[in-house]
């Protein structure tokens, strides 16, 4: 009874609240805000979450704000615990890895081994385990053979409904600004026979783009496909890297209007992303 007490007392204190909250932001429970409209219509730009930081193991903390550790790195992967890792169609939040101070919340669509083709309002994915996993766990309507092996064509379309390829309206699509840039960014362009028509870019048939994803590396893009900036510009996200997963809304903003989403707030994303959106 002593002992509780005491721990009550510790608790009521202004120091212990301190300890209590630093205690559950290093380790626990995080806020973050999501700022663009790369991942609607899954999460929305002014969705307010916290994300669950002990998903992956236990990131090195970091000062709020300032994102300066408070400990070393002593196992080399950004994590003082490591733990289960991102797993294919997980939301993720992970550090840009141009900036580390940045967050960034995608989806992982591939892990370290799978291959990737990327082709306007297509996503063509060989995952590592190779045709004969393919076959058994994918319908046939889904599977494209190229290149001698088996693909699958947008493997997360069905199951989150809130994947969409909309460019903004007057953009073009990503994939014809990767294609003009495709030596500036994080894919190859190659020239896939099974595709068909291929264009002349910088003196080369160029029909699609590829990246296969290194071991213990993890590949992440937006819902928002035509309008994301992810891992086809920059590249895979290492383990160092990620962050935790994206749990609750506890509030949601609509900027244009400055109303609250009342039917959003309190909303579990795990739930959330496998219903039809609202909007």
């Amino acid at each position: 009874m002593k002992f509780f007490n005491t721990i009550h007392r510790f608790s009521s204190s202004w120091t212990g609240t301190i300890i209590i909250v630093l205690f559950l932001i290093f380790f626990v429970v995080q806020s973050f805000v999501i700022p663009s409209g790369s991942m609607k219509r899954t999460l929305h730009e002014g969705d307010f979450l916290f994300a669950k930081k002990f998903a992956y193991g236990t990131p090195i903390p970091t000062l709020p704000w300032l994102e300066i550790p408070l400990l070393p790195d002593f196992n080399g992967n950004g994590h003082l615990f490591e733990g289960s890792k991102p797993q294919r169609g997980d939301i993720v939040i992970f550090r840009y890895p141009k900036e580390r101070k940045v967050h960034y919340v995608k989806r992982c669509v591939a892990t370290g081994g799978d291959e990737v083709i990327y082709v306007d309002k297509h996503l063509y994915i060989h995952f590592a385990e190779g045709d004969e996993y393919i076959q058994n766990n994918y319908p046939k309507k889904k599977i494209k053979p190229m290149m001698g092996k088996l693909w699958i064509d947008n493997p997360y379309k069905d199951k989150y409904p809130g994947i969409q390829y909309e460019p903004k309206d007057g953009n073009p699509p990503i994939f014809d600004i990767l294609l003009q840039q495709e030596h500036l960014v994080d894919m190859s362009g190659i020239n896939v026979q099974e595709l068909g028509a291929s264009y002349s870019i910088h003196g080369k048939p160029i029909n699609a783009l590829y990246r296969k994803i290194p071991k213990g590396e993890y590949y992440m893009m937006g819902d928002n496909r035509d309008n994301s900036n992810d891992s086809r510009f920059w590249g895979p996200v290492s383990y160092r890297d990620i962050v935790g997963k994206p749990w609750v809304i506890y509030m949601s903003i609509d900027w244009d209007t400055y109303q609250v989403r009342w039917n959003r707030v309190g909303r579990v994303i795990e739930n959330l992303q496998y219903e039809e959106p609202t909007y």
